[in-house]
C-alpha cells in the first residue's frame, strides 16, 4: 500500500503576556513515535508557568527543531508531524514510523517501550500525566512509592509534592536528603559544598528581579502598622455562615478587598509607566504572590474590583491550590495590574523592598500577624496599653510613578479599611 505523507508544523503558543519568554523544558515524544491529535507533545517553561503544547494532528513525530533548554519565540516552529492519508490510523502510524530511517519506537518516560506490559494492579499500571512523570523524574521518585489520591488511585501532582515535602524522604540508595543529592565537593578554600543546578524557573525569576530593581524602576518602600482586631472579629462572627456556603475566608481575602479600596483612593498604584504617559488601568487584576516548590509564582485574581469578600475568598482558594500544585494555566497568570505578597504566612515580619513585577508600578507586602502591646490614646484620660493583633504592611513603589506622599495615602486607605472592618 502506498502512503502519502504530509506534514504539519508544531508551533509555540503565540498568546503570551508581554515580556514573557519560553524555553523547551522537555519533549514528551521522540522522533519516530506515533502521536494522536491533541495529545500533550512538548512542555514549555516560562518564568510563570509550565505549558503543554498539544499535537496539532495524528501521525508520527518526524522532526524536532528546538531542543530542550533552547529559548523559543511566540509562534515559532518547534517541530513537524508527518500525517498519513491512507489505511487508517494504525497502518498510517506503522508506515510512517518505518519510513524514518534509523528510528524505532522510543521508550516512554518509564524506560519501557510504548507497548511494554505493566504489572496489573501495580502503581505503574495507573496512567501518569506528563506533569506527574516530570515531577517523579525530577525528584528521583518511583511511582510505586507515591500514594495516589486521584480517581481510581491515580497519582496527582499534589500527591507527588506531598511525597517530596515529607521530611523522611531520601535519595534512593543514599542516606542524604533529596535536596543534597548533588555530589559533595571542596571549593578552592577547602570548604565542603555541593551544587544544586538552577532550574529554568529560578534563572528567569533571578533575571527579572535584577532587571526590575537595578535597571527599570527606582524602588521606594513605605511601612504602616495594621490593627487586624476588627478583621479577626468579623471572620469569627461569620465563620459558620461562610462554611455553610463552602468558603473559608483567609486573611489574604481581606487584604485583597482592602487593596481594592486603596487603589480606588490612589489609582496610579494600579498602572504602568511608559515613555509617553502613565497608563492607569480601569480594571484591578490582583496578582497573588505564592511560594511553591519550583519558586515564586503570581496567579492573578481577575476583576478583583467587582468582587465582594465572599466571592474573593471563593476564587482565591482554587487559584492558590493550582499554583502550589503546579497546574496553573497561562490564563491564570496573565494580565496582573497590581501584586499582593502575604509573606507573613511563612513567619516574615517585614520585607523591603519587595521587587516590583514589571511592568506594574507597586507591590503590597503583608507581614506576620502577631499580638503586640499598643498604646491606646484617650482624650482627657490617661493613655492605656492594650494587646492587639497587628501586622506590618509595606508598599514598594516605582518612584517614577508616584511620590512617597501618595504611597502613604494608599497605605492609609488600606489600613483604615482593615482596622474599621464591620458588617
Amino acid at each position: 500500500m502506498s502512503v502519502t505523507v504530509k506534514s504539519v508544523e508544531i508551533r509555540a503558543p503565540s498568546g503570551q503576556e508581554e515580556g514573557t519568554r519560553s524555553q523547551v523544558l522537555r519533549w514528551l515524544k521522540a522522533v519516530g513515535e506515533a502521536v494522536t491529535e491533541h495529545e500533550p507533545l512538548i512542555e514549555l517553561e516560562t518564568d510563570k508557568v509550565t505549558v503543554e503544547v498539544a499535537s496539532p494532528g495524528a501521525g508520527v513525530l518526524t522532526e524536532i527543531l528546538k531542543q530542550e533548554q533552547e529559548e523559543v519565540a511566540p509562534g515559532e516552529i518547534l517541530g513537524r508531524i508527518g500525517l498519513a492519508a491512507a489505511g487508517g490510523a494504525t497502518a498510517a502510524g506503522d508506515g510512517l514510523r518505518g519510513a524514518i530511517p534509523g528510528h524505532s519506537p522510543a521508550p516512554d518516560a518509564t524506560g519501557a517501550g510504548p507497548h511494554a506490559p505493566v504489572a496489573s494492579g501495580s502503581a505503574a499500571a495507573r496512567p501518569l500525566s506528563p506533569a506527574v512523570r516530570r515531577l517523579l523524574a525530577d525528584h528521583s521518585l518511583d511511582s510505586a512509592s507515591v500514594r495516589g489520591t486521584g480517581e481510581g488511585g491515580r497519582i496527582t501532582v499534589g500527591d507527588v509534592m506531598r511525597e517530596v515535602a515529607a521530611p523522611s524522604r531520601s535519595v534512593p540508595g543514599s542516606s542524604a536528603p533529596a535536596a543534597a543529592s548533588s555530589a559533595a565537593r571542596l571549593d578552592m578554600d577547602g570548604i565542603a559544598s555541593h551544587r544544586v543546578p538552577h532550574s529554568a524557573v529560578r534563572k528567569r525569576i533571578a533575571a527579572r528581579m535584577v532587571e526590575s530593581l537595578l535597571h527599570t524602576a527606582p524602588h521606594v518602600t513605605t511601612v504602616f502598622e495594621v490593627d487586624m482586631s476588627a478583621v479577626l472579629a468579623h471572620r469569627q462572627r461569620h465563620r459558620e455562615e461562610l462554611a455553610r456556603r463552602g468558603v473559608t475566608p483567609t486573611l489574604t481575602a481581606y487584604f485583597a478587598q482592602a487593596a481594592v479600596t486603596a487603589i480606588r483612593a490612589v489609582p496610579e498604584a494600579n498602572s504602568r509607566w511608559t515613555d509617553a504617559a502613565l497608563e492607569i488601568f480601569d480594571t484591578v487584576n490582583l496578582g497573588i504572590a505564592t511560594a511553591t516548590e519550583a519558586g515564586l509564582v503570581v496567579p492573578v485574581l481577575h476583576e478583583a474590583g467587582s468582587l465582594d469578600l465572599l466571592e474573593t475568598a471563593r476564587r482565591l482558594e482554587p487559584l492558590v491550590q493550582r499554583a502550589r500544585a503546579g497546574t496553573l494555566t497561562p490564563a491564570d497568570v496573565r494580565g496582573g495590574t497590581f501584586t499582593l505578597s502575604n509573606h507573613g504566612v511563612s513567619g516574615s515580619l517585614l520585607a523591603a523592598p519587595i521587587i516590583i513585577p514589571q511592568p506594574q508600578s507597586a507591590i503590597l507586602g503583608l507581614g506576620k500577624l502577631e499580638k503586640r502591646a499598643v498604646v491606646l490614646e484617650k482624650s482627657g484620660e490617661d493613655d492605656e496599653i492594650v494587646v492587639r493583633s497587628c501586622c506590618y504592611a509595606t508598599l514598594t513603589i516605582d518612584h517614577r510613578v508616584m511620590d512617597g506622599s501618595r504611597a502613604n495615602r494608599f497605605l492609609q486607605a488600606f489600613t483604615e479599611r482593615l482596622s474599621g472592618w464591620g458588617d
